[in-house]
């Protein structure tokens, strides 16, 4: 953590003249500070934090990890882990994370020996494996080692370990429940941000479902942008926004095709999803970042036609946007949150478990939805309402066993009866 402090005297040698050492500078004030409305600015202003060094500093901050985190000791082989998270048990997703593992460091870091590559992903196995034994109730996905191995080569030992507890509770935390909806309820707003803000657009892509933007928002684009420098400077971003950022994004991106996607019939459904699935090369991350900022800005999500009823209450797009507007108000705090290490990652924690039981209560309406038309015909109208409610009522204490199946079929007859 030493080389961030030579910068900062390298920028006041002899007085600050160019701009770089400028921003340096400010930069490093706002981190002594722990001021996150000025590191948000300097997030998004052209190159973000300039080097990895400063992101050392900056990143914690903005993840909400309290100073305390720094003064961590590392194990033997400079993993930041628990000391006793070995003892723990096992996940029952560990074994897609060794796949992952393995096929982790393609792009970067470059000139490594095969020695030194495998010992990066052992540090990854382990920075992952340990957050997943600690907070077992986490689901691991596909691609989530993409965004664990940029904290690892970006974020000293001490601090990889929270600053991936974090960024899994607070932002990436819909991706780690046991069900999809959540991933696919963050797709839905990209259409609806395109409606408002290009209706045109919005209609030639209105045959294509938007899972072709999964892979960018379900891994912050980790898996698809190939250099560390890049990757880095729109994790500056990421971090500094609120989590629903990731999805203006990719409507900024979707924006900046027009032209090649109005060169593509309407009714091609499955090109537009291959033009879409790729990001475009190059990639002008300034321009795009500039672009969604005045897309959020101009269209919030509070006005977004699927906000309401289609995001979870407890989705960290919503607690996010909750949680900044907290962590603002009590800037100074270790924390940013005032609430100690320990309540914070309580806090994910509870709104994770209130989204699984709104998800598992969505589930069994589903449910009884669906039994109630496989006996629709012993039921007319207010009958089929009645059987709904209690239905779901009592799948939400479990699966519906023989006897009350059958026990409920003579019900809906009695209903029907009555109706007639």
């Amino acid at each position: 953590m030493d080389e961030p402090h030579l910068n900062e005297k390298a920028a006041n040698h002899n007085g600050v003249t160019d701009p770089a050492d400028k921003k340096k500078t400010a930069i490093l004030n706002a981190c002594r500070q722990r001021d996150l409305g000025a590191l948000r600015e300097h997030a998004e202003s052209p190159g973000g934090f300039l080097t990895d060094s400063i992101r050392q500093q900056a990143w914690p901050i903005l993840l909400g990890i309290p100073p305390s985190h720094d003064k961590t000791e590392s194990d033997l082989d400079g993993a930041a882990t628990a000391p006793s998270w070995e003892a723990l048990p096992h996940h029952k997703d560990e074994d897609q994370v060794q796949l992952d593992v393995n096929r982790a460091f393609i792009y970067y870091p470059d000139n490594q020996t095969e020695a030194q590559l495998n010992h990066q992903k052992s540090l990854l196995s382990t920075l992952i494996v340990s957050l997943l034994r600690t907070h077992p109730y986490l689901c691991y996905f596909q691609g989530y080692h993409d965004i664990a191995q940029v904290l690892l080569l970006v974020l000293p030992p001490p601090l990889q370990l929270p600053g991936l507890t974090h960024l899994s509770l607070f932002h990436i935390r819909d991706f780690m429940l046991p069900s999809l909806s959540p991933a696919i309820a963050q797709l839905r707003l990209i259409p609806s941000i395109l409606l408002l803000a290009d209706p045109p657009l919005w209609h030639h892509l209105s045959t294509t479902e938007p899972f072709f933007a999964l892979s960018g928002t379900l891994t912050m684009y980790a898996h698809d942008i190939t250099t560390l420098g890049e990757i880095t400077r729109l994790f500056d971003v990421l971090l500094a926004r609120d989590p629903v950022f990731t999805v203006y994004l990719f409507a900024a991106i979707i924006r900046s095709r027009r032209d090649e996607l109005f060169a593509t019939p309407r009714d091609e459904p499955e090109m537009l999803h291959s033009i879409l699935s790729k990001l475009p090369a190059p990639l002008d991350l300034e321009g795009l970042v500039g672009q969604a900022k005045r897309l959020e800005a101009a269209f919030p999500p509070e006005r977004l036609p699927v906000w309401k009823g289609g995001v979870s209450r407890w989705s960290v797009l919503k607690t996010g946007r909750r949680r900044k507007t907290k962590r603002t108000a009590a800037v100074g705090d270790d924390d940013g949150d005032g609430l100690g290490v320990e309540g914070v990652e309580q806090q994910g924690r509870v709104w994770f478990e209130k989204q699984v039981a709104e998800l598992r209560w969505q589930e069994n309406k589903d449910k009884a939805r669906r039994w109630v038309w496989r006996h629709r015909r012993p039921a007319r109208a207010v009958g089929i309402a009645v059987l709904v409610g209690v239905l779901a009522v009592l799948l939400r204490r479990g699966s519906l066993p023989g006897p009350l199946v059958s026990g409920l079929g003579y019900v809906s007859g009695l209903l029907a009866r009555w109706w007639r």
